[in-house]
């Protein structure tokens, strides 16, 4: 019986510790976002090639209730709950959502997804990151978009595990918005897919930032786009 007790407390204090990404704006959670698998455990994804890596969903094809919308070149926050606690860096994505499709129920597979966001650590004594124990994301929605429903990728990468293959921890979800007030002349350079982006030995994956202390860091991914 204590034995269990104790595995119990363990796994709460684990839960506890880890976080998901429901909601935008001042919006009511899973809302606009959509529902994750880790919405009670806030558990991670840990395999960069599982199909979870994508958007994390708990029942894929559903879809969550509304679009969100919002004009381009303003800034939406992406809000995590309860707070990002562990370090590694925060990105953000973005895909169009293409035609016959909408945002609640295209599932963003191919090669669609763009970066608009990332933070980076700060060197030193120790790798410091902007991102952790933040609240809320503030993401710059490109101010040359085009006009239509998008999916809205947020995506932290917890390092604190992560000196072997399968120790980094992704905290993933989507958010359905629609944009308007774009100028239209939105053409990235560089378009990944989910799952594709990654390999699980990139050296911004796969990392000890404890020691060493690591004197540069290249985060996984494309770079940020921008119009």
């Amino acid at each position: 019986m204590k034995l269990t007790a104790a595995i119990t407390l363990l796994l709460l204090a684990a839960a506890k510790a880890h976080y998901t990404f429901p909601s935008i704006a001042n919006t009511a959670d899973w809302q606009y976002v959509r529902v994750t698998s880790n919405y009670q455990s806030n558990g991670p994804v840990t395999d960069v090639n599982s199909d979870a890596i994508r958007c994390y969903e708990r029942n894929p094809g559903t879809g969550a209730s509304g679009v969100y919308n919002v004009t381009a070149g303003s800034t939406l926050n992406y809000n995590a709950k309860a707070s990002i606690s562990h370090p590694g860096p925060m990105a953000v994505y973005i895909a169009k959502v293409p035609a016959g499709k909408t945002a609640a129920n295209w599932d963003g597979k191919g090669q669609v997804w763009s970066k608009i966001y990332q933070d980076m650590p700060r060197l030193g004594g120790s790798m410091t990151w902007p991102s952790q124990g933040a609240r809320s994301i503030p993401v710059t929605i490109p101010r040359c978009l085009q006009n239509g429903e998008y999916l809205l990728r947020a995506e932290h990468i917890a390092l604190h595990s992560a000196s072997g293959v399968g120790g980094a921890q992704f905290y993933i979800s989507c958010a359905q918005i629609s944009v308007s007030g774009g100028s239209g002349t939105w053409s990235p350079k560089n378009r990944v897919s989910f799952p594709g982006a990654y390999q699980a030995t990139h050296p911004g994956i796969m990392i000890n930032i404890y020691y060493p202390v690591p004197t540069s860091y290249t985060p996984p991914g494309p770079p940020v786009e921008t119009c």
